[in-house]
């Protein structure tokens, strides 16, 4: 009997809950990372019998990735007592996972159950009843995949509202599916993002590009050779590599590294587009900020030379890129890779955000940047986002939406006409959008704050939400000095008392 989306949803939904009662599944963290390697190996079995029956059409032969006891109807389709079932989870089938290579999707299946404890049911007969559920949805139905993937997304929302730790690696998909728009990446470019976190802007990229998939070449580029992230952490790099495959990506290159271990002066791997939301507020140590020319102690900025060093120099290679607003108007070693970035890049627009769009997780103003490749940087397109009527700020109860970058995209479309000289500069600017001589910007020490010339006389004071984001931005930048000189003591205090006799 088919199922409706409706009532499968509803089953995925009824195998988190039996998981949320395993003694092995306390919070949401646990149940979604058993669910995400289950049902990767589900979409596996399902694409290895398509491509096994292919292979016989075609005449050729198909090896197996998981074949004879390993395949899933030999182990997940059968009715095997509960204890014998976890002791060939955990004998077998682990082990393997963990030891497999030698491909792009061999090596893929490695990364996911690798260097980690796969979190297993401690109740074979809980883990009986998910496998039940799981068997029920067909992977070969475009409606079923779609719907499940819809059913993920949520959990990753849900992970990102319910554990603060998840807020670092969960970006609003509005906020998403609006850079992509304006990066536009194109199939045969590769898509970069250095901390990939659960792969939204990954999984966005691959939405946008798959319209415009016409050839089986098309096809094969986005599946093994467009998608590349990294991620620090192995739950969410599990998690993110578990988006790409339900979307659609089969053998994506996520790999779980800390990106900022990369010493920039030596890269040789470059790509044609970046779009990430690195993690900000974060100190790095000393032998990371060596990494750098400007061996600056935020992560934002360490991220940010990443970045500019690993697109590819040529014209056209391009980035778009969450930054916290202290950014745009902090000095010192900021100013320096400001200055750097204006003078390499074109920074061509620079969007500003309002509390709570990354709610709930921070109220810290955000800006995104959008830059490429030839620079210097002439003029900068400034928008300032606003809020809804009758709204303080973005929430956990009135999230931002898709439709709030209407007007972003309708100004941005004429930016871009303009800059290619197939437009009128009166079409791009209103009330709530401008253009900033780079000049200008040089004058006032690179600072980048999108200050709005349109303003009138009584709106000259920010709202209360945005003067405590900012007082938010300030004790933020305040620690991070604080931790970067305790640091410098604390190594010099090491010094001496090495030199004591």
């Amino acid at each position: 009997m088919l199922q409706t989306r409706e009532s499968l949803a509803n089953d995925i939904w009824r195998a988190c809950d039996v998981l949320r009662r395993d003694n092995n599944c306390g919070g949401v963290m646990e149940y979604i990372e058993h669910l995400a390697w289950l049902l990767f190996l589900r979409f596996l079995d399902a694409q290895e019998e398509e491509w096994e029956n292919q292979a016989q059409l075609d005449g050729r032969p198909y090896q197996r990735v998981l074949d004879g006891d390993l395949r899933w109807s030999q182990w997940a389709g059968r009715d095997l007592p509960a204890e014998q079932l976890l002791q060939f989870v955990h004998g077998r089938l682990i082990p393997y996972l963990q030891s497999v290579g030698g491909d792009p999707l061999r090596d893929t299946i490695r990364s996911v159950f690798a260097e980690r404890n796969v979190i297993v049911c401690a109740s074979g007969y809980n883990l009986k009843e998910v496998l039940q559920i799981i068997n029920g949805i067909d992977f070969h139905s475009q409606d079923d995949i779609f719907t499940v993937s819809q059913v993920y997304e949520e959990l990753l929302r849900r992970l990102g509202s319910e554990n603060r730790l998840a807020g670092e690696f969960y970006t609003p998909r509005p906020v998403e599916r609006f850079m992509v728009e304006v990066v536009n990446p194109q199939i045969g470019e590769t898509v970069y993002d250095p901390a990939c976190g659960t792969c939204g802007f990954l999984v966005e990229a691959y939405l946008w590009m798959r319209q415009r998939e016409r050839t089986v070449e098309d096809h094969q580029a986005l599946q093994r050779s467009t998608f590349f992230g990294q991620e620090k952490k192995p739950i969410p790099s599990l998690l993110g590599l578990m988006n790409m495959v339900l979307h659609g990506v089969t053998a994506p290159r996520i790999v779980r590294r800390n990106t900022l271990e990369e010493n920039i002066r030596n890269v040789t791997e470059r790509y044609d587009i970046v779009l990430t939301n690195p993690p900000f507020g974060g100190v790095e140590g000393s032998h990371i900020r060596a990494n750098f020319p400007v061996p600056a102690s935020a992560t934002e900025l360490l991220f940010l030379q990443h970045i500019m060093k690993k697109l590819k120099p040529r014209n056209g290679a391009r980035c778009g890129m969450v930054v916290p607003e202290g950014t745009l108007f902090r000095g010192g070693a900021f100013a320096d890779v400001k200055r750097d970035l204006l003078q390499q890049f074109n920074l061509h627009t620079v969007v500003s955000l309002p509390p709570g769009a990354f709610a709930p997780y921070s109220d810290v103003k955000t800006a995104l940047l959008f830059f490429e490749r030839p620079g210097p940087t002439q003029t900068i397109f400034y928008y300032e986002l606003p809020l809804p009527e009758g709204l303080k700020k973005f929430s956990k109860g009135n999230p931002i939406l898709d439709e709030h970058f209407d007007e972003a995209r309708r100004l941005w479309r004429a930016w871009d006409a303009y800059r290619r000289g197939q437009g009128a500069l009166q079409d791009v600017l209103s009330d709530r959008s401008w253009v900033v001589n780079a000049q200008e910007v040089a004058e006032r020490g690179y600072d980048l704050t999108a200050r709005n010339p349109n303003r009138r006389e009584g709106e000259s004071l920010p709202p209360p939400m945005h003067i405590v984001a900012a007082l938010m931005e300030k004790e933020r930048e305040i620690l991070s000095i604080v931790e970067e000189l305790d640091e410098l003591l604390g190594n010099n205090h090491t010094e001496g008392e090495d030199a004591a006799p």
